[in-house]
């Protein structure tokens, strides 16, 4: 028998080197080359490779001979993680959910798994990270109850596939694919190849036996799924947890999604009890608001397919030590830069000399280019020092010539807005026809200069 085979793999981006090497050739890492050693299996058993299970045929088939299967979504009794998953969780898919340590992660998925045992069938939850004890002791602050929740704290993929065969449960969740390890790897656990082969099983065991599984993922220092970039391809949805530690409210966002819309939204609220979903986010974010303060202005923004409404702050204070600052949270800071280009060049704002800092209330990240024209509000009216119109709100792109483009879903923002009580939207030309019903004044502006003078009087 061969003994095994030692590879030096990059735990940045899964190169491998038959040496080792202080700096990764592919990515230029450095010391990120750990050695793993794989047991040669041979061309012998090449034929009874665990890869070719799902290979019913080698004959290919016409396009229009292919029926279409309709999978039913399977209810995991929380709306907004519903509607991330794009309206439930589909059989035999893998899901991947990401998040900071301590951002609610387990809480959410045991709430899930309560509703998803009671409702439709038994559920199998492997940690790696916490004991029974540990997990039956949130269950019982979060009111799981007696649901045919299985707890199993195990690290090794080969014994967790085996409850799962000998279960047969409704629900697989793997908290966190980062602790689990295969006897096939002498590597440790969270390295690059543990990590690979616990993807690949557990991505034939959920297509194979038609089981959902979701994957519990550790995130690194820059707010990135850790692991190989294969764990994203591999996986049929991907969901980012997101929330400041200070704020009460999580957000729940879809960066991938094979069955449903990709950036599509959940937002909930933590409490005593658990995360409790919030129905209407545009009334939470807004709930705090001092109508008519100077920097500060409604944005109406879409992620997913769902409006939200959020107050963009801004502060523009003279520079103390005469080399100004630009801050930003919530928003792209090359983007604020840009604007503030914009601003000085074509609005005749003199900003060089003045620390700027920009905020998104509430602890959003908003990444669309609508909402260029509510932080050049926000900057303009705190340069001013006078505040918008309460009853405003707005939204438009900004380009380097100072117009204001068109942006998609403008009826849907401004349908949001009317709901939220606001009877003036100020919005690009571009998208005037056919964004109102004229129960609602629409503003429609080609340039910075303009706007601003629609905005601050």
């Amino acid at each position: 028998m061969k003994p095994p085979k030692a590879v030096f793999v990059c735990q940045e981006c899964g190169a491998q080197s038959p040496k080792w090497m202080g700096r990764c050739n592919d990515c230029g890492a450095w010391n990120s080359l750990v050695e793993e050693r794989v047991a040669d299996a041979g061309p012998a058993a090449a034929g009874n490779s665990r890869y070719a299970q799902f290979s019913t045929t080698s004959a290919a088939k016409l396009y229009a001979e292919v029926e279409t299967a309709q999978g039913v979504r399977l209810s995991t009794g929380i709306d907004e993680f519903d509607r991330v998953l794009g309206g439930g969780v589909v059989p035999g898919s893998l899901v991947l959910l990401g998040g900071e340590p301590g951002i609610g992660k387990s809480t959410l998925l045991l709430q899930a798994d309560a509703h998803f045992a009671r409702e439709i069938g038994p559920v199998l939850y492997a940690s790696g990270e916490e004991s029974e004890h540990q997990i039956k002791s949130r269950g019982d602050r979060l009111g799981v109850g007696a649901a045919p929740l299985y707890l199993l704290a195990e690290t090794c993929i080969e014994r967790i596939l085996e409850e799962e065969a000998r279960l047969k449960p409704a629900l697989v969740i793997v908290d966190s694919v980062q602790t689990v390890w295969s006897s096939k790897f002498q590597s440790a656990p969270g390295s690059i190849g543990q990590v690979r082969e616990a993807a690949t099983q557990f991505l034939f065991a959920a297509k194979g036996q038609n089981v959902p599984t979701v994957l519990v993922g550790h995130v690194t220092k820059d707010g990135n799924l850790a692991g190989p970039k294969v764990l994203e391809h591999v996986v049929d949805t991907v969901l980012y947890f997101e929330g400041e530690r200070h704020h009460a409210h999580r957000v729940v966002r879809a960066v991938k999604n094979r069955f449903g819309a990709v950036s599509e939204l959940g937002v909930f609220e933590m409490t005593g009890t658990g995360l409790r979903p919030v129905p209407n986010p545009s009334q939470l974010f807004l709930s705090e608001r001092a109508s008519g303060t100077p920097g500060s202005a409604v944005l109406c923004c879409v992620e997913g397919s769902r409006p939200i409404l959020v107050e963009v702050q801004a502060l523009v204070s003279t520079s103390t030590y005469g080399n100004a600052r630009r801050m930003a949270i919530g928003i792209d800071q090359n983007r604020l830069s840009l604007l503030l280009a914009v601003l000085e060049k074509r609005a005749g704002l003199s900003l060089a000399g003045d620390d700027v800092y920009v905020n998104i209330a509430g602890g959003m990240t908003i990444d669309e280019p609508a909402a260029d024209l509510s932080v050049v509000a926000a900057v303009a009216s705190s340069v001013r020092n006078k505040g918008l119109a309460p009853s405003t709100a707005l939204f438009g792109e900004v380009g380097l010539s100072g117009e204001i483009r068109g942006i998609p879903q403008a009826a849907l923002r401004v349908r949001e807005a009317a709901q939220m009580g606001f009877t003036r939207i100020v919005l690009p030309s571009a998208n005037l026809e056919g964004s109102g019903d004229g129960k609602i004044e629409l503003v429609g502006v080609r340039t910075v200069g303009e706007a601003l003078d629609e905005l601050i009087a």
